[in-house]
């Protein structure tokens, strides 16, 4: 049985880890405000976005657009999406093992033909060291963008990934993250990001309008890496959210934890030191006997 100078000090650093943990909850919980502000701001403006784009690609000639083509896949870019920072619970496991498993049935997709060759473009640490220990090359890496990135940081990301499809380097490009759904849920998603999928009108938005642009062909070309790089930013806004909603739910789950393990603690040093008590009141009470006899 332990010592009652044991039991206080596990009792003393159990407190201690109980006020880190709060503290980081706290942090979590402010930042997790303005991450949800963000990308619930970016979600409509993506919606608009992709309405333009099929209004766009319905009125101008886009067959021979690079951007939309599609050609026979035998190298794939996957672009990784996760944190610098562990301790946000399950939330980088699911996104790295549901990207593990899109690799992995699309392997088996594929079998019998011309092998399909991923190779991985990471942003943030533990995705880059996951795949690493996977097996799978990587081709690039970024750090994570911070907690309030901007457009033009996730820039070079998308110019890489649509120089490098248009010099047919990749024959497409998907991006796995981890989708904002509420604060107790975050969904891992893998999306495809090139060829560009051109969006449908959607129902009730048809108009008889007839869009003149002069001139027609540079319309498209300019709209669509600003698509692609768009569709990169809210994927990056998604796993921010999410990391920062995991974390404060990981966060306050181990303060409680900390609470009832330090509440079993007290009793077993309650009950230790009444046993001490105890055994020192019949040792007293033995020895005076003993004399008196």
């Amino acid at each position: 049985m332990a010592s009652l100078r044991d039991i206080r000090r596990r009792i003393g650093s159990i407190r201690n880890i109980a006020q880190i943990t709060r503290a980081m909850e706290m942090v979590a919980a402010s930042r997790m405000k303005r991450a949800q502000e963000a990308i619930l701001a970016a979600r409509p403006f993506t919606e608009e976005l992709d309405e333009v784009l099929a209004r766009v690609s319905a009125a101008v000639d886009s067959e021979d657009e690079p951007l939309l083509a599609r050609r026979p896949v035998r190298h794939v870019a996957l672009i990784m999406v996760t944190t610098d920072r562990g301790l946000a619970g399950a939330l980088n496991s699911n996104a790295v093992r549901n990207a593990l498993r899109w690799v992995s049935e699309r392997a088996d997709a594929a079998r019998g033909e011309e092998p399909v060759r991923v190779s991985a473009i990471t942003v943030g640490r533990k995705g880059r060291d996951a795949l690493r220990r996977a097996g799978i090359p990587i081709a690039a890496h970024f750090p994570q963008f911070g907690d309030r990135p901007t457009f033009s940081d996730v820039q070079p990301l998308g110019r890489i990934v649509i120089d490098d499809f248009l010099a047919e380097t990749y024959d497409e490009v998907v991006i796995s993250f981890s989708s904002f759904i509420s604060t107790l849920v975050q969904r891992p998603a893998v999306r495809r990001v090139l060829p560009v999928e051109r969006p449908s009108l959607q129902e009730g938005s048809v108009r008889n309008d007839e869009y003149l642009f002069e001139p027609s062909a540079e319309v498209l070309s300019r709209l669509l890496p600003f698509y692609v790089i768009t569709d990169i930013y809210r994927a990056v806004l998604e796993n921010i959210a999410s990391e920062h909603s995991a974390r404060m739910i990981a966060m306050r789950n181990s303060t409680d934890n900390a609470h009832e393990l330090m509440d079993e603690l007290t009793l077993v040093y309650n009950k230790t030191r009444q046993a001490t008590i105890t055994r020192e009141m019949i040792e007293i009470a033995s020895g005076a006997e003993a004399q008196a006899s």
